[in-house]
């Protein structure tokens, strides 16, 4: 089964940068889309970021120019790079991608524990 893992949350002030990292292991073949969500509490999950086969990056407009989200094939880990932090930015951040385990295998979506990211002075 893919395991995804996500690390690098943590306490930060505003304006300050922090860095997440998700690693998948696991039997993976194909790795169709890899996505950063967050969830505050009382707010619904919002998709942040997403990668897709060839390296097109999209974002929502509430981070975009300030998040950067990457892949490194080679280690099965996507990171989620967060600059000018802002208090609204304070959420646990799940990690989650679209997999297929084999050649022939379906299409499935597997999901990161989360990491607390908090922005306050």
């Amino acid at each position: 089964q893919v395991q995804l893992v996500e690390s690098g949350g943590g306490l930060v002030q505003p304006g300050g940068s922090l860095r997440l990292s998700c690693a998948a292991s696991g039997r993976i073949f194909f790795t169709s889309a890899s996505r950063w969500y967050r969830q505050a509490p009382g707010n619904q999950r919002e998709l942040v970021a997403s990668i897709v086969t060839g390296g097109t990056t999209n974002y929502a407009d509430s981070v975009k120019g300030r998040f950067t989200i990457s892949r490194d094939s080679a280690k099965n880990t996507v990171y989620l790079q967060m600059d000018t932090l802002k208090p609204e930015d304070t959420a646990v951040y799940f990690c989650n991608a679209a997999i297929i385990m084999r050649l022939g295998g379906a299409l499935t979506e597997y999901w990161g524990q989360g990491t607390q990211v908090a922005v306050s002075s």
